[in-house]
């Protein structure tokens, strides 16, 4: 593409992603599409010869906004809402330039060295002390992944790095512990590494939904008496279905006795620790031995941005570090390539959009923008305990709100989840919201999350009465 013609058309672009932001409330949350309406939208085979640019983008406007679920929305409240900031964005646009790529410090020394300090910065924000060293990986999935390879290596006798696992009957049977509530990724780590999903060991919960320290620890001494041998332990910071908190200094008690490793999955709750009065919510992390936090899912920093912290990285290191003759360099001895660290050879430049975000909002801003995403929350809780015909259904913590419609007189627990899955479905398909659900013992819940960077108290307030509107109606 001609200098002149980049020029043109991507200020062409940059004023569409400023007029899609600041006009992005004209779009329904949720797409009016059915599954391969997009698809058949799209020519089936490739175009055999060059299309100009203008029509690139008409047909962005034509096919792919049509089928986008706007996470940027501000009444977008599923799951963890994950919004994208404007110097986020052009931070994308800059790493895509530089196209870096720091597999070994020589082949990205900005790209590397701005990574160590932008997470160090981050550290400090968190409250973690200074021998925690940290590592951006795309999601919490991968960062966890290297958190339990970490702990697997750190089992130096079964030497699974030179002999692996496959066909050797001494070794032990593997064991990991995680609560009822831990995330999904803890067990697709277990099944990726070959433990397979018996090597899990779910620890019940306790009335406010957090792993039952004397449960763990009857477990542990459980599988030590069937030979099983303790892997780690996976406590979690803010769960995804309620955001609960797992007793994190009790949990490092059992470990450090134990001699078990401790991975913490404060990817959605961790963030909050940025805020001085919130900073309790890591009590404990201190001791964990390895911990993840996502910045891209409560610090405006765009997908994807994970990272994972660890005390050992000497443990991580071991577990991945493999140079061939044409990685090597002649720094090797005095830096830190990143590559020793983990599965990924190639590294995008993520450090850039965390390290403009940092100093756009500084920590202050930053801080109180997640202040008073817990605020709203709070208040729309309030709402919820309020009204009769609604019920809260677990602590609010930080930004979402885990509630159901419970009108007076109706206690069948199949009626109400039936009412509860057609309200939510109501509700999305107004494209005017977009809530996510999980289910909390036998309670269908609708979660309603507020973490967005433009979401104010009126659309809090709108959803809300929108909420009410729609059971009304389901009601009559």
């Amino acid at each position: 593409m001609p200098s002149a013609e980049f020029r043109k058309v991507g200020h062409q672009l940059v004023d569409w992603v400023a007029d899609y932001l600041t006009n992005i409330e004209k779009y329904p949350v949720l797409p009016n599409v059915k599954p391969g309406d997009v698809r058949r939208s799209l020519p089936s085979s490739p175009p055999r010869h060059p299309e100009p640019m203008d029509r690139i983008l008409a047909d962005v406007d034509r096919i792919v906004m049509k089928g986008m679920t706007h996470w940027n929305h501000p009444r977008f409240h599923a799951y963890f809402n994950s919004s994208s900031s404007s110097p986020g964005i052009l931070a994308e646009l800059l790493s895509a330039a530089f196209n870096g790529n720091a597999m070994v410090w020589q082949s990205g020394p900005a790209v590397s060295e701005l990574e160590e300090v932008t997470l160090d910065w981050l550290r400090q924000m968190l409250g973690l002390p200074q021998e925690f060293w940290g590592i951006i990986f795309d999601t919490a999935s991968t960062s966890t992944l290297h958190g339990i390879v970490a702990a697997r290596e750190s089992l130096t006798d079964l030497r699974t790095r030179e002999l692996g696992m496959v066909g050797r009957s001494e070794l032990p049977k593997l064991r990991a512990y995680t609560s009822e509530l831990a995330h999904s990724s803890v067990e697709k780590a277990i099944i990726t590494l070959g433990f397979g999903m018996d090597a899990v060991c779910k620890i019940p919960i306790d009335d406010q939904f957090r792993m039952r320290p004397d449960a763990l620890a009857a477990a542990i001494a459980h599988d030590r008496a069937s030979g099983f041998r303790p892997l780690c332990v996976v406590a979690t910071v803010g769960t995804t279905s309620c955001t609960s908190i797992d007793p994190v200094p009790a949990v490092a008690d059992i470990c450090e006795r134990e001699g078990i490793w401790l991975h913490v999955d404060a990817a959605y709750g961790g963030s909050a620790a940025i805020i001085p009065e919130m900073r309790y919510v890591l009590e404990g992390c201190n001791r964990a031995d390895s911990l993840v936090v996502n910045p891209h899912k409560w610090m405006f920093v765009p997908v994807d941005l994970s990272v994972l912290y660890t005390r050992k990285p000497e443990i991580l290191r071991r577990a991945f570090s493999l140079v061939p003759e044409y990685l090597r360099t002649s720094q090797d001895n005095v830096v830190k390539n990143l590559m020793d660290y983990g599965v990924p050879l190639g590294r995008r430049f993520r450090a850039l959009k965390l390290w403009f975000v940092l100093r756009y909002f500084g920590w202050d801003g930053l801080a109180n923008r997640l202040r008073d995403h817990i605020r709203m929350a709070k208040e729309f809780a309030g709402w919820v305990e309020k009204h009769p015909s609604f019920e809260l259904l677990a602590p609010v913590l930080f930004g979402t709100i885990c509630f159901r419609a419970h009108p007076a007189g109706m206690d069948d627990e199949p009626a109400l989840n039936a009412l509860n899955e057609t309200l939510l479905q109501v509700l999305n398909s107004t494209g005017e919201v977009f809530l996510s659900h999980t289910k909390l013992g036998t309670h269908y819940t609708l979660r309603m999350a507020i973490g967005h960077l433009q979401t104010r108290e009126s659309h809090v307030r709108a959803t809300w009465e929108l909420i009410q509107r729609e059971l009304k109606a389901l009601q009559a």
